[in-house]
């Protein structure tokens, strides 16, 4: 699974969503290791929820190999970056960094939401950009996960 200098932008399918779910799942595993299998779990309906969601209103936005296989995936809504995950084997290749700038660029995010323990995507979206705007003690499920919530730079 290597991605071309040309990888395929596009809309998600229906027929994408087991395999969206996929990269969700060994996204979080790989960078989330504050969140214990049982946090893990409690997410897995609600994640599978919004996936069919947001493909069904075509906001879904996905890279694909050459193959089309489903490699990393985009969601942006109110101009706001609500999902950005990669598959474990993509990371450092470019992917997550072509799918912020397609936000910005193309779709007007200017604000984007991360774990205060998740320091790997904080560090990310620093560099693409984005500064601290404000905190939260909770994560939207009322759980001791700290939120950053991080606007996108006069300059970036």
């Amino acid at each position: 699974m290597t991605p071309s200098p040309n990888s395929l932008l596009s809309l998600a399918y229906a027929a994408d969503l087991p395999r969206l779910f996929d990269v969700w799942h060994l996204s979080v595993r790989a960078t989330h290791d504050f969140l214990a299998d049982s946090d893990i779990a409690f997410l897995v309906p609600f994640v599978r929820d919004e996936l069919a969601r947001v493909t069904a209103e075509r906001l879904l936005h996905v890279l694909r190999t050459d193959d089309g296989v489903a490699y990393a995936f985009l969601c942006v809504e109110h101009a706001k970056i609500e999902m950005l995950f990669v598959h474990p084997d993509q990371r450092g290749s470019g992917a997550g960094r072509a799918l912020v700038r397609h936000a910005i660029a193309a779709l007007g995010a200017t604000a984007v939401d991360v774990n205060e323990h998740n320091t790997q995507a904080h560090g990310f979206y620093r560099h693409q950009g984005f500064i601290g705007e404000s905190r939260s003690e909770r994560d939207p499920f009322g759980k001791p996960f700290p939120i950053l919530h991080l606007k996108l730079a006069e300059n970036g």
